[in-house]
């Protein structure tokens, strides 16, 4: 092999490892987008599960008073 192929493979070898290097850097943003979206939708369910908890301990007392009342109108009824 002469010189100038030698020269020649060496120069096609650097342009594959920096197009190599250009697609993982690539890949990596692209995963690091999807990371971040993934975090930001974790964050929203975890707002609304709490919100959700906060207005179903509200409501149950409400829904057991109202259990109540329906049982005590079925007893007056029957009687």
């Amino acid at each position: 092999m002469g010189p100038t192929m030698a020269n020649f493979v060496t120069l096609l070898d650097i342009g594959c490892w920096a197009v190599c290097f250009w697609w993982m850097h690539r890949i990596s943003e692209r995963q690091n987008t999807m990371l971040h979206e993934l975090q930001q939708q974790a964050r929203t369910i975890e707002e609304l599960s709490k919100e959700e908890h906060e207005i179903l301990k509200e409501l149950h007392p409400t829904v057991q008073k109202i259990e109540e009342g329906v049982d005590r109108v079925k007893e007056s009824t029957e009687a």
